[in-house]
């Protein structure tokens, strides 16, 4: 990459924007434009400052809390995950921590796009008649702007992490609260901003790799609607919604039409991918329910749409009254509710609950409270945590991968899965807590015999200078049957071994190293390379020449190849 090209294309990337900006505010005052003048009577100096606030707090969270600062690509995520409530720490601190920069550049940018719009709404300078910005200390402006409106994200914050299904992560609930409340006063300028989150997002891609190079490589992919927390998402769209609908009813705000609502709360929904509703079947499958998730999506739009009707309508005194004299503004708000209860009752359910302290399989590594290993189709600690069966579906379900358990922090959980440790072949998972941080590296090594039942390997974990063989495979047969004997892989403690079967006799000798060889129950076997080659009959050649051959040759296994390796 040459420096001068990289150094101009951000320059490039700076001027362009200060250009943009200037020339369509110019343009704008040119054709009558008040907008800085409509932003002050709202906000202190014309600035979001809440929202600026609340961007800060995550973005400190995840340099001090999780050790961003050291480890901007690799913080500290395990303990602060919504574990339970036995482990208050993840629970406080889930709704404002983040899994890797780009879960937390995702979400700050989508909270500069959309916040605006609510605190917009909310503004800094009280609305109410007879009322002045200093009259008291809720009415004045910088309360609202870097307490009140700070306090009430922060609020919103909590409850994700306390009302969410499942250890979960990151700010996004918040976010979406922010979508919720901008959704009911500026359906379809929420639409907008969500856009605008996505140039927030290119310009910042710009301006730290404004010149990638990038060929084909192999990945491993899981489903991306997997990786949503749906119900935490959801959770906070109602949140949202139903604050902003208390709000304008509470201070008599117009809402727009409910053509308008539905309309913008449809592409949100679909936009924002909540129809993305799914179950996990355990192990690395899961199932999606496209269909039923857009008759959700369609369903909510309507409700929401309903909020902007019979807003004139005294509040009622009582739920009684509020039957008796049902409008659809109040059947949407007991909807709504109820929708609410359901998203967040399971989680409470499932927070209550502990983790057992039953020893897990192989040789685990210890790390200050923390059980780190590596087994396979074992019970899944987390998901099983309560059973339940519905449509065809359960919550007892397997899982295979490398293993993380903390009975004292409420943690369990498959750190690497299995598929995804066999094709990287190494990984590292980082435990830690408030101020300390280790790392385990897992590392996986194998053979692939030809026209076998899988491929043999083993698994070892690494901490603290020592190494430890968490799990060995089972042996791997290959197909072809050579001079009436087969030949296996099997792992040991020590690396594999080759295992000859044939007249009545099983021989085993260790795999050869390069262009070395080996002999074991009448078959001699060479290492070329990858593979290993069995030969037959009478051998000639020189191993180290590499031009070794027999009357009958057959490559047996081939060594696991992992991630880009040639």
């Amino acid at each position: 990459m040459i420096p001068d090209l990289v150094t101009a294309s951000r320059a490039a990337v700076v001027v362009a924007a200060v250009l943009a900006v200037a020339v369509t505010v110019a343009l704008d005052r040119l054709a009558g434009g008040e907008r800085v003048a409509v932003l002050r009577r709202r906000f202190v100096l014309g600035v979001p400052w809440g929202t600026l606030t609340v961007t800060g707090l995550v973005l400190a969270v995840y340099l001090f809390v999780q050790g961003g600062w050291t480890n901007w690509y690799s913080p500290v995520v395990t303990p602060f995950r919504a574990w339970s409530y036995l482990a208050p720490l993840g629970v406080a601190v889930s709704g404002f921590a983040h899994a890797g920069p780009g879960h937390l550049l995702g979400n700050l940018f989508g909270t500069l796009a959309v916040a605006p719009l609510v605190e917009y709404a909310v503004g800094h300078f009280p609305r109410e008649r007879g009322s002045s910005s200093f009259g008291s200390a809720r009415d004045n402006p910088y309360v609202r702007a870097f307490v009140l409106f700070p306090a009430a994200t922060v609020a919103v914050g909590l409850a994700s992490g306390a009302f969410a299904l499942g250890p979960v992560i990151g700010f996004s609930g918040v976010v979406f609260a922010f979508v919720g409340a901008a959704l009911v006063y500026r359906p379809l300028g929420t639409v907008v901003a969500l856009s605008a989150s996505g140039l927030i997002s290119t310009a910042y891609r710009a301006l730290a790799s404004p010149v990638v190079e990038a060929s084909g490589r192999p990945a491993y992919i899981t489903p991306w609607w997997a990786d949503i927390a749906i119900q935490g998402h959801a959770l906070g769209l109602l949140v949202g919604v139903l604050a902003a609908a208390w709000l304008a009813a509470a201070r008599g705000d117009d809402l727009p039409r409910p053509r308008r609502l539905a309309l913008g709360a449809l592409l949100v929904a679909v936009e924002q991918s909540l129809w993305a509703v799914y179950w996990y079947r355990g192990g690395e499958t899961y199932v999606l329910y496209r269909g039923v998730g857009l008759a959700l999506v369609a369903v909510a739009a309507v409700l929401v749409a309903a909020l902007a009707v019979d807003r004139d309508a005294p509040p009622a005194d009582t739920v009684r009254e509020a039957l008796r004299d049902l409008t659809p503004r109040r059947g949407s708000v007991a909807a709504l509710l109820v929708v609410l209860a359901a998203l967040s009752g399971p989680a409470v359910v499932v927070n209550l609950a502990a983790v057992d302290d039953d020893p897990l399989p192989g040789d685990p590594v210890e790390v200050r409270g923390y059980t780190v290993t590596y087994a396979e189709g074992v019970e899944n600690g987390m998901v099983s945590v309560v059973d339940v069966e519905a449509f065809g579906e359960t919550t007892s379900v397997t899982t295979s991968g490398v293993l993380v358990r903390n009975p004292d922090r409420g943690v369990w959980a498959t750190a690497v899965s299995k598929g995804r440790l066999a094709f990287a072949g190494r990984q590292r998972v980082v435990v830690g807590g408030l101020g300390w941080r280790e790392v385990v590296t897992v590392t996986r090594r194998g053979w692939t015999t030809v026209g076998g039942d899988g491929p043999a390997y083993r698994v070892t974990l690494s901490h603290d200078g020592e190494t430890t063989l968490a799990y060995l495979s089972n042996a791997s047969t290959a197909g072809p049957r050579i001079d009436g004997r087969n030949v296996s892989v099997a792992p040991t403690g020590s690396g594999f071994e080759l295992v000859v079967a044939g007249d009545n006799d099983t021989v085993r000798a260790p795999i050869p190293g390069e262009n070395e060889t080996v002999t074991a129950n009448g078959l001699t076997f060479v290492r070329e390379g990858r593979a290993v080659v069995a030969l037959a009959g009478e051998v000639t050649g020189d191993p180290a020449a590499g031009n070794v051959t027999a009357p009958t040759r057959v490559r047996v296994a081939t060594r696991e190849r992992y991630g880009g390796e040639n």
